[in-house]
């Protein structure tokens, strides 16, 4: 059974102003969590902040805001470098900020289409940033907040930006299947968890109706539980561990993925 305290842990939770996010932070710091609450901008990140305060009867000291944008990885490298001289011992990290791929092909300022790297690659040059302070004790993890949608896709090694061929569906479901990979990767214990077809923001990619964010929001937070024991690349469907689309268990794929985000985010591996 999950623990009903977490007072000694400190979670990063991204794309936390909103839907699942913003339900995840409430119900961690609830339990005695502190969280560092990420936003795009410092802004939306402090009123989320401020929304948790008010509707819980929390400590204000158990929340920090952080922001950076991710269409840009300047700021992510900002933030990590910000969070690592602030908190150098992490327990948990949850990525779980996601955009719906736009109807048109777009790419950012980094030069790469624009769901891929707000769902994955800003994700995977946080989580390489931040493994210092992720692995600076035992039991640190990661959640990777993910989707069944990526059983529906295919990592396009030679085109990952899709510059040839677009369609904004594919597009989503190889930034959710690339993020699934990446929870394979043995540098942290990661695992991803696809937390049921939720009413947010990326509903319509769905369906027409969706349940509480509160609900899918208590699977992620049930996974940053150190009394909730993990498997390095597991996946979950909600509560439930289920296999993952067979592309997320081979090891030369986790390899070949981390080869191509390194290349895409500009990190050298030398």
């Amino acid at each position: 059974m999950p623990s009903a305290t977490l007072t000694s842990r400190t979670v990063l939770v991204t794309g936390a102003t909103s839907g699942i996010g913003l339900e995840t932070v409430r119900q961690l710091v609830e339990r005695g969590a502190v969280v560092l609450v990420h936003g795009r901008t410092a802004e939306e990140a402090r009123a989320a902040v401020d929304r948790v305060i008010v509707n819980t009867e929390v400590d204000a000291d158990q929340l920090c805001s952080f922001s950076a944008d991710f269409t840009r990885l300047d700021e992510v490298e900002e933030m990590a470098r910000r969070i690592a001289d602030e908190h150098p011992h992490l327990d948990v990290l949850v990525n779980n900020a996601a955009i719906a791929a736009p109807e048109r092909h777009t790419v950012t300022s980094d030069g790469n289409e624009i769901a891929f790297q707000v769902n994955f690659l800003a994700h995977y040059l946080l989580t390489c940033l931040l493994e210092p302070a992720l692995t600076s004790d035992p039991g640190g993890r990661v959640v990777n907040v993910s989707s069944s949608l990526h059983r529906t896709a295919a990592i396009q090694w030679n085109d990952p930006n899709r510059a040839r061929r677009y369609a904004r569906l594919a597009a989503y479901a190889q930034s959710q299947l690339a993020l699934t990979v990446f929870s394979a990767d043995p540098r942290v214990t990661a695992v991803s968890v696809h937390p049921g077809v939720c009413a947010t923001d990326l509903l319509p990619l769905y369906a027409q109706e969706g349940v509480p964010a509160a609900e899918g929001a208590a699977h992620v937070v049930r996974l940053c539980d150190p009394a909730t024991e993990i498997v390095n690349g597991a996946y979950y469907d909600r509560a439930e561990r289920v296999d993952p689309a067979p592309a997320a268990t081979e090891e030369r794929t986790v390899k070949r993925l981390n080869k191509l985000a390194d290349l895409l985010v500009g990190r050298s591996t030398t």
